[in-house]
């Protein structure tokens, strides 16, 4: 009777405790549903690149163990034999010195292209799906991730149309040179980290700059450099160089010089940005060179002077120079390209300058019409035109003919790390400034109202429309041995002991590395394929000089003869396997003329054992 009347709230959460509930999770539904109806477009371009990517590697689909990149085989090997080795960082089984390859002396991760970073995140897929299946996603995510990335970075920081921003991305993500590079090159095509820093490197270059609009939009000026957007930027950059580095270095190392070309050429032409910005902007680079050191140092010491490191590259820049009339032939790989034009590189994993005359021309007339308006174009510009010319490598070479005329990387050659770049590669920083200058000059024609609104565009999608790709061929390969795949490897060799495959695997023949890599690495092999100190006087050099034994048994799979074997011939083989420390030499049914080589082992190791579907031979 004296009791208070219950309030309105008291009423309403009395009678349904329910609506409540829903009225928090209604707002954060139409939130998604806001932010997916805002971002739709954005998002169906990222599934068409996504698509597209999957397409043009869709021969590796649906079997990627029975499948391989017909280009480029061997790579493909090399890389799933990386991705298996990075996966064991799940198993806490990780060093940059891994003794599973090159028994006894082991291999330096970090000299070779390793994609550390990449084999760790996706080392649940590995482990679980196999190391091919692993390749097979990395090589369309990086086409697509890279497309996605630059798309982004031109419609939130140049601020371009979709339109634009769209043909420049398919450019950057699905260029000849990043096409050709999927041919189990993963670490050349994971870019899509190139965007984010030139985004840092932007953000830096506002933030130092006194002069600055204020960000709500007024239009006076800001007082004085934002120190905080400066230490957020270093911060960030020094976070996604270090990541890189662990992806792939070369690809960083042409990032660096390309937005150091376009710094210069910036300064140079805005002379009152570069006095206002230079002291917050130097200090900013100063800070995000020291955080990453502190975390590089390291692993940098170790690639360079630690175990099996090497300090210069393996590759002979006079070999692997653009062939000048490159620059205006089409990739075989794209719809407008002929076999013909293969003659003018090493391989067809290397179609780096193959832009085609019509994107050259088209590209040099957008940016003489953007002329002096923007400053980004300019340099964009003159960094193609200096990376262009750095690709020629130390002689130009014209329809495969060296002439005596040098190139301009005679200025670098010989220079530390540039070395072990490889100067047709420069190229491969072409795409994405070109594609910078295309998306410029299209955006500019979109939001005019003459002629070029219409010509531009058309002009921009006709040039490009030679280069689009086609999907990368690919062939079946021989079916791992049951004696791997159903671990009945385990009877020869213990966990992290080492196993002698028959042939041995060599940077010509690295297919027994894939005996490890369906194992997941489980167990270490002797030889192979990597980046070791074994060239003259300690520099790099492919693999190592083979033992004896090792190139006995090579000689026989080759030929299929049957060698007389000695008493000089057994101790050798006793001295390879104890040098090897290996517990167990193996024969799989289906090898080259495995016959002679199961006689010739007999002779050397005794009577063998028979495994699943191969010969064992304790030792």
């Amino acid at each position: 009777m004296s009791s208070a009347p219950p309030t309105t709230t008291e009423v309403a959460f009395e009678r349904d405790p329910r609506p409540a509930g829903r009225a928090v999770r209604r707002p954060r539904s139409a939130r998604i549903r806001a932010w997916l109806g805002h971002h739709r477009r954005d998002l169906a371009v990222a599934l068409f690149f996504t698509a597209f990517a999957g397409w043009l590697t869709h021969g590796l689909w649906p079997n990627p163990g029975a499948r391989t990149l017909a280009l480029n085989p061997a790579d493909q090997a090399l890389y799933e034999w990386f991705l298996a080795v990075d996966a064991r960082a799940l198993f806490g089984d990780f060093g940059l010195l891994t003794d599973r390859l090159n028994a006894p002396d082991g291999v330096n991760l970090m000299a070779n292209t390793t994609v550390i970073a990449l084999g760790i995140a996706l080392a649940p897929v590995t482990l679980l799906l196999g190391a091919p299946v692993t390749f097979a996603l990395l090589a369309a995510a990086n086409l697509a991730g890279t497309a996605v990335a630059w798309y982004l970075l031109f419609t939130r920081t140049l601020r371009a149309r979709r339109l634009a921003a769209g043909l420049g991305a398919g450019l950057c993500g699905f260029g000849p040179g990043m096409v050709s590079q999927t041919n189990s090159h993963l670490h050349m095509t994971a870019q899509w980290l190139v965007p984010l820093i030139v985004w840092l490197v932007v953000r830096l270059l506002r933030a130092a700059d006194p002069r600055r609009l204020r960000p709500v939009g007024a239009r006076t000026p800001a007082a004085g450099p934002d120190r905080r957007r400066i230490v957020s930027s270093a911060v960030g950059l020094a976070a996604v160089v270090t990541a890189q580095v662990f992806i792939g270095e070369e690809v960083l190392f042409l990032a660096a010089v390309t937005l150091l070309v376009m710094a210069v050429t910036c300064a140079v032409v805005d002379r009152d940005l570069a006095r206002r910005a230079l002291p917050g902007f130097a200090a900013g680079m100063a800070l995000a060179t020291g955080l990453a050191l502190v975390v590089l140092a390291y692993p940098l010491w170790f690639q360079f002077a630690g175990p099996q490191g090497v300090a210069d590259g393996v590759f002979n820049p006079r070999h692997f120079s653009a062939d000048l009339r490159s620059w205006w032939a089409v990739s075989p790989l794209s719809v407008g390209g002929g076999d013909e034009a293969a003659g003018l590189t090493t391989g067809p994993a290397e179609y780096n300058t193959f832009l085609g005359w019509p994107l050259l021309l088209v590209t040099a007339v957008c940016a003489v019409w953007l002329g002096r308006r923007r400053p980004a174009a300019i340099a964009c510009a003159v960094a193609a035109l200096v990376m262009g010319a750095l690709s020629l490598g130390p002689s130009v070479v014209v329809g495969g003919t060296r002439t005596p005329v040098p190139g301009p990387y005679v200025l670098l050659a010989g220079l530390p790390v540039v070395d072990g770049a490889l100067p047709m590669r420069f190229a491969l920083a072409v795409l994405p400034l070109a594609a910078t200058l295309l998306v410029l000059a299209v955006d500019r024609a979109l939001r005019g109202t003459g002629r070029a609104r219409r010509l531009v565009p058309a002009a921009v999608g006709a040039a490009l429309l030679p280069l689009v790709p086609t999907p990368l061929p690919t062939a079946d390969r021989p079916p791992l041995p049951e004696f791997v795949t159903g671990g009945h490897w385990r009877a020869c060799v213990e966990p992290g002991g080492v196993l002698v495959p028959v042939p041995l695997p060599s940077p010509r023949e690295p297919w027994p590395m894939r005996w490890a890599a369906a194992a997941d690495v489980a167990f270490g092999l002797p030889e192979g394929f990597f980046i070791g100190s074994y060239g003259r006087h300690g520099t790099a050099a492919f693999g190592v000089y083979p033992r004896p034994t090792s190139a006995l048994l090579a000689d026989v799979a080759r030929r299929g003869d049957r060698p007389v074997i000695g008493e000089e011939q057994r101790r050798q083989a006793a001295r390879d396997v104890d040098y090897w420390d290996a517990s167990c030499v193996a024969l799989a049914d289906g090898t080259p003329h495995a016959e002679s080589l199961r006689i010739t082992l007999e002779q050397l190791y005794g009577p063998a054992t028979r495994v699943a579907d191969a010969w064992i031979w304790r030792v």
